[in-house]
This record gives C-alpha cells, sequence and structure tokens, in this order.
C-alpha cells in the first residue's frame, strides 16, 4: 500500500513531465515530419474567372505565424504572393498579380495556404509554388477561353447550300466538327485558324450540304486539354436547296429586252415631241424661272442660317452640361484620392501595431528562456523547481497565446477589410478616371463642332453679302 506522500508526489511528477513534454512540442522546428500537399491534377479555369488554387499542410499545424510564398517561375519580381506577420507585403508581389490574389487568413491556423487569382488571364496559366519554411509545393493551373459559334447559310446555283461556321476567342486552339441530324460526322473544308494580337484562336469551316430528310446540322468547337465544348445547331430550309430554272431565265430575260427596247422607241418619239414644246415655251419661263430660283435660294439660306442657329444653341447647352459633370467626377476622384490617403495611414498603423505585437512575442520568449534557465541552475529539490517552472511557463505562455491570437485576429481581419476597401477605392478612381477623359474627349467634338458651325454661318453671311 503507498503512502499518501509517495503518491502526491507521483502525481506532481507526471505533471511535471507532461508539461516538460508540452513545452518541447511547442518549441518543435516548424516543417519537421509536416508534408505540403497540392492539388496533383491541374487546375482549369475560364478566362475572366476567379479560380482556388488548393494547397494545405498534412497534418494540419497552424501556418498563422509562418510565411507563406506562392510564386511562378519566369516572373520579374517572381513573387506572386507572400504573406507575413498577419498581412500581404505588397511591395514583392508582381505588379500583374497586383490586386488579384488572396489567401484565406482565417484558415491558415488550420493549415489551409491556398490561394484565390481574381479574374483570371491568358497569362496567368502555368506552374506554381508554394513555399513555406522547409517545404514547398508545386500545382498546374491551365487557363482557356471559349464562345459560342454562329452559322451563316448561303445557297448555290447547283442545289446545295453552304454553311459558314465562326467562332471567335477561344484559347488554346481549338477543334471544329460538323454532324448531321443523327449525330454523324459531315466531311468538310479544313478549318481556317487565326491568331489575334491578344493571343486568342478565331476558327472558322465551311461545309457544302446537300438536301436531305430533316435538314438539320450541328457546328461543334472543343478543346480537349480543357474539357470545354460548345456547339449551335441549325435548321436550313428547303429554298436553299431549289436551283433556279435555265429556261424560266431565259424567257425572262428575254421579255426584258423587248421591253426595254419599246420603252426606248416610246421615249424616243416622245422625246422629239418634248423638245418641239420647250422652244416654244422657253422664252416665256425664263424670266419666271430666274425669279423663282432667287426666292428659293433666299428661303434656303434663311432656313440654313436659322438650323446653323439652333444647332449653335443645343451645342452650348450640350457643352455646358458636360463641363459641369467634369467638374462633379474632379470632385469625386479627388475624394477618392483622400480617402485612399487616408487608407493609406491606417495600414501604416497597422503595420506599426502588428511590430509592437513582433516585440511582445520577442519579450515573452525572453522571459520562457529566463524561466528555463532558472529551472536548470537552481539548486534543491529539482522535482518541485521544475513543477514551479512549468507552472510559470504554462501561465506565460497562456496569457501571450491569448493576447496574440487576439490581436494577431483583430490585425488580420483589420487588414483584410482595408485592402478590400483600397481596391475598391482604386477601381472606383479608375472609372471615373476613365469616364472623364471621355467626357473631355466629347467636349472636345462639341467645339469642333460649333467651330465648323460657325465657319458655315460666316461663310452664309458672306453669300448673302455677294
Amino acid at each position: 500500500m503507498l503512502h499518501p506522500n509517495t503518491e502526491s508526489n507521483d502525481v506532481e511528477s507526471f505533471k511535471t513531465f507532461s508539461g516538460l513534454r508540452f513545452l518541447v512540442l511547442l518549441m518543435q522546428p516548424f516543417g519537421a515530419l509536416l508534408e505540403l500537399i497540392c492539388s496533383h491534377q491541374p487546375i482549369v479555369a475560364l478566362v475572366g474567372d476567379d479560380v482556388i488554387l488548393p494547397c494545405h499542410l498534412e497534418p494540419p499545424i497552424s501556418a498563422g505565424s509562418e510565411r507563406v510564398m506562392w510564386t511562378k517561375p519566369g516572373l520579374d519580381p517572381k513573387y506572386i504572393h507572400v504573406h507575413q506577420d498577419g498581412r500581404l507585403l505588397y511591395q514583392l508581389q508582381n505588379p500583374s498579380y497586383s490586386y488579384r490574389t488572396r489567401l484565406f487568413v482565417d484558415e491558415l491556423m488550420n493549415g489551409n495556404v491556398s490561394m484565390e487569382i481574381f479574374s483570371v488571364k491568358i497569362s496567368d496559366a502555368g506552374k506554381y509554388f508554394c513555399i513555406l519554411p522547409k517545404v514547398e509545393a508545386s500545382i498546374q493551373l491551365t487557363v482557356g477561353a471559349v464562345s459560342t459559334p454562329i452559322i451563316e447559310v448561303t445557297s448555290n446555283n447547283n442545289g446545295s447550300a453552304v454553311l459558314q461556321c465562326e467562332s471567335a476567342g477561344w484559347y488554346p486552339e481549338p477543334e471544329v466538327f460538323w454532324l448531321d441530324g443523327e449525330g454523324k460526322l459531315v466531311s468538310a473544308g479544313p478549318t481556317e485558324t487565326v491568331r489575334g494580337p491578344d493571343g486568342l484562336y478565331n476558327v472558322s469551316s465551311r461545309v457544302t450540304v446537300e438536301k436531305r430528310h430533316g435538314n438539320n446540322y450541328t457546328c461543334r468547337v472543343q478543346q480537349q486539354n480543357i474539357n470545354q465544348t460548345r456547339e449551335t445547331h441549325i435548321h436550313v430550309p428547303d429554298d436553299f436547296f431549289m436551283a433556279p430554272s435555265s429556261c424560266t431565265a431565259s424567257t425572262a430575260i428575254s421579255v426584258l429586252f423587248g421591253f426595254m427596247f419599246i420603252l426606248t422607241v416610246v421615249l424616243f418619239v416622245w422625246k422629239l415631241r418634248q423638245n418641239k414644246s420647250e422652244r416654244k415655251m422657253r422664252h416665256k419661263n425664263e424670266n419666271k424661272e430666274r425669279e423663282g430660283e432667287r426666292s428659293k435660294e433666299q428661303l434656303l439660306t434663311e432656313s440654313n442660317l436659322e438650323k446653323i442657329r439652333k444647332d449653335k444653341l443645343r451645342l452650348n447647352e450640350e457643352l455646358q452640361k458636360t463641363e459641369e459633370e467634369q467638374k462633379d467626377m474632379m470632385q469625386v476622384i479627388e475624394a477618392l484620392k483622400g480617402l485612399t490617403r487616408e487608407m493609406e495611414k491606417q495600414k501604416e498603423k497597422l503595420t506599426v501595431q502588428a511590430e509592437a505585437a513582433k516585440r511582445l512575442a520577442e519579450e515573452n520568449t525572453k522571459k520562457l528562456d529566463s524561466v528555463e534557465k532558472e529551472v536548470s541552475e537552481k539548486e534543491g529539490d529539482k522535482t518541485a523547481i521544475k513543477a514551479q517552472g512549468y507552472l510559470k511557463l504554462r501561465e506565460i505562455i497562456t496569457q501571450t497565446s491569448w493576447n496574440l491570437e487576439e490581436r494577431k485576429t483583430e490585425h488580420q481581419q483589420l487588414q483584410f477589410n482595408t485592402d478590400k476597401l483600397m481596391k475598391k477605392t482604386y477601381d472606383n478612381i479608375n472609372r471615373i478616371t476613365e469616364r472623364k477623359n471621355k467626357v473631355e474627349n466629347h467636349m472636345e467634338q462639341i467645339k469642333k463642332q460649333m467651330e465648323e458651325i460657325e465657319r458655315q454661318r460666316e461663310v452664309k453671311e458672306k453669300r448673302e453679302e455677294l
């Protein structure tokens, strides 16, 4: 039977051993026995979509305090997204990915280091690397572009119809197939492919078909690498397969020539008689025609001047409204720029808070080191000394963890909200600036029209004076 004091000492020894084991696990280097797992299958996205590149730590140990880097070969600067101390390091990010990437900050504590890319471009395709201390993994992103084909139908004179299928804006280069109403392939000529300056492929295919039951056809454009297919169905009316009759055409041409000959003779006779009448009436009507022409020119001149005056008045009003709109947009742009400057200041404050939290962590580390040194150097009952040291360590670690997690969560949320607000503000500035440029171009056009109207008015006035 154990003595009561002996049992109490065993319990205290077990607590001391458990506490030291906890410290060993806590101080274990990041990356030991860890594996970073990304999708082994290529991730496929279409141009303009948002896509997630999934990666996670196994076992799911928190990566919130680690430096998470995403990169892609061939970039300069080479980093796409660098996350450290709860925020994105903008100064290291490649400009082509600016405001287009994010990590799932709330999931970092669960080992989720996936990255999301917004508004995917063709140039985003390629192999990506996720890098953490002592571990890294890669993932392939395939980007494609698709569009729905358009079919046009024309008729041949030999009783057949020609179907023209066109589809613009594909990537990678697709294939074109023709199918009949039963889903069977229809033989067609070679596909014409043109690559535009944007890197996208435009394809077209032509097929000549005879009249058959149903007259239904399908143009199918597909790209197997991105597993995308687009197709358009069409029904060709029987009218496109009707060949014109040669006998009917010859008869129609003969009748047309006969009618033209009779009409020419009639016009010739009528012209002779008309010339005789015109000679008699010419002298009588010359004076009346001159007077009528003068009156007509005067009316036209007055009408043109009135139209010029109204156009000038309308353009002046439109120019005034455009100038007011330009002033309003300038005020909005200045307000947004001011808001951006305030957000930059807020972002600097957040950085200062993060540095303060980092200093606090360093101070706590020093405290832990001092307690550990005290436990190892102090003489006496080692079991009791270790137990007291463990209690101090547990108190320091618990308090520090609460403070750091609370500050880190607040900082990460504020950082994310600030970045999101800045992105929206920059987008609004760009849109309003673009609108402002359009308004300025419109104003230039209005001024040119007003100058042209003023020039026409001066010409009319000079003609009146003459």
